[in-house]
């Protein structure tokens, strides 16, 4: 179980560098081209994709929720955007599939993390 706490809390990192960046260079205001309610949510990801890491390290059993419950509302927005919205193209399928699965591997794989406290 350690590989996968480990995966899930660089995937988690990653993301909040991801977004933190994307807020540094994107301009005012972030996420210009989303719906209010769309951009509110991506820029609540530089706070929760961070905090999902450290509840995880910290062998929290919140950790385990909010890192399935981040990675699946991820999905689900950016497949909102990819889909919905029609922004961006191959690039933007290809990381929505691939946000995805790891949506999925973190909802396979939170009952152990369960059990075993987070750890």
């Amino acid at each position: 179980m350690r590989y996968v706490l480990g995966a899930q809390v660089a995937v988690l990192t990653y993301g909040g560098v991801v977004h933190v960046v994307q807020l540094a260079t994107g301009g005012w205001p972030p996420y210009g081209w989303a719906p209010p309610w769309l951009a509110a949510y991506f820029v609540s990801l530089t706070l929760f994709d961070p905090l999902a890491a450290v509840l995880l390290l910290a062998a929290r059993r919140a950790g385990v929720v909010l890192a399935a419950t981040v990675l699946v509302t991820d999905a689900a927005a950016n497949g909102w955007a990819t889909y919905v919205l029609h922004t961006g193209g191959t690039t933007a399928r290809v990381a929505q599939a691939v946000i995805t699965l790891l949506a999925v591997g973190a909802l396979v794989t939170a009952p152990w993390l369960w059990r075993s406290g987070g750890r």
